[in-house]
């Protein structure tokens, strides 16, 4: 007996092979299954009202939608939402929903914990389970859709874990997101934000698909930078600026540069200067973000300090903004994912 199609795993020409190869419909079959999940948010089989009644009880038999199972939702004061779901297996993970007034934006997790162990965030300090399949990512972003009956305009890959260390889970989940008979979702609402997997920018500069990229800096040398994020040891800065210079040669993006103010750790407005020279030529800005607490020793930059490195970016010509902080209040803003509620 064979083994259920998990139906979100799918892209859409896998879905045509599907309903005309396995079942032995037409392919419009696909275009309404596909409308029903991604636009109607219908993911029961025998709703789907236009498949005929034999269709509906094979699908029902042999196919199986499952978006994660909600454990629990909390809302920030600012309106963010933070959501704790359960995978098939048990497994537990974190997303979040901001809202920016008039438009959203979804964060979606790629793997359950992470495995890059940075000294400032709490995911990296509650270790890795494993990473999630395409149907785990997607599923996140519909089940967001349909519990706050919301249409979502953005998707940030900045949730728990690596998203260029499941390279090929997330670039098939934001395929299925993007394409025009699924959710349609414009490749420019999508960012995938990195530590600076090397492999993966690279992959992405050649993909194609003009996704947006962040690049976890957040120290301007080598000998800071592994202190902070021991993946640097791997793919020191040197590599990752050349990889970085690849995926704007071969895009013409503009980069965004996340960058945690740490009091008394990389908040000197020296190492301004020494971030500005480090990307010299290159079309970027800052993202200044107020370190979020966790359970680490490390604590937040005085708003005087950030000011007075956003100068020196300033005086450099690097444009930087600082963050507004989301979520705080009920741990789902930057680095914060997983740190009290799955535990």
């Amino acid at each position: 007996m064979q083994e259920p199609v998990k139906a979100l795993d799918l892209e859409y020409e896998e879905w045509v092979s599907l309903v005309t190869e396995r079942f032995g419909e037409s392919r419009f079959r696909a275009d309404q299954i596909c409308q029903w999940m991604y636009d109607r948010k219908t993911f029961q089989i025998h709703s789907m009202t236009n498949l005929s009644k034999e269709l509906r009880e094979r699908l029902a038999y042999e196919l199986m939608i499952a978006p994660p199972l909600l454990i629990r939702e909390q809302t920030s004061r600012d309106g963010t939402r933070k959501f704790l779901w359960q995978m098939e297996d048990g497994e537990r993970i974190e997303s979040v929903l901001m809202d920016h007034g008039n438009y959203s934006t979804a964060c979606l997790s790629s793997q359950a914990g992470c495995p890059l162990n940075c000294s400032f965030c709490a995911t990296g300090q509650a270790g890795f389970r494993r990473n999630l399949t395409v149907g785990e990512i997607v599923g996140q972003f519909l089940a967001i859709e349909w519990r706050t009956k919301e249409t979502v305009s953005n998707v940030v890959f900045m949730g728990m874990g690596e998203p260029l260390l499941n390279e090929d889970a997330v670039m098939k989940s934001i395929r299925i997101l993007h394409h025009p008979k699924m959710r349609n979702l414009g490749a420019r609402h999508i960012t995938i934000s990195t530590s600076g997997i090397v492999p993966g920018i690279r992959n992405l500069a050649d993909s194609g698909l003009p996704i947006r990229l962040s690049v976890s800096v957040h120290a301007p040398n080598d000998q800071l930078r592994t202190k902070l994020m021991p993946v640097n040891r791997r793919y020191p800065l040197a590599q990752l600026i050349e990889a970085l210079r690849y995926y704007q040669d071969k895009t013409g993006e503009r980069l965004t540069l996340e960058y945690v103010m740490i009091d008394g750790v990389n908040d000197d407005p020296s190492l301004a200067y020494e971030l500005a020279a480090l990307f010299s030529g290159m079309s970027a800005y800052v993202n200044l973000i107020p370190y979020n607490a966790t359970e680490s020793l490390y604590g937040r930059s005085p708003q005087e300090r950030i000011k007075e490195f956003g100068a020196a970016l300033a005086a450099c010509n690097l444009e930087y903004e600082v963050r507004r902080e989301k979520g705080s209040d009920i741990d789902a803003a930057c680095g914060q994912l997983r740190n009290r509620t799955t535990m």
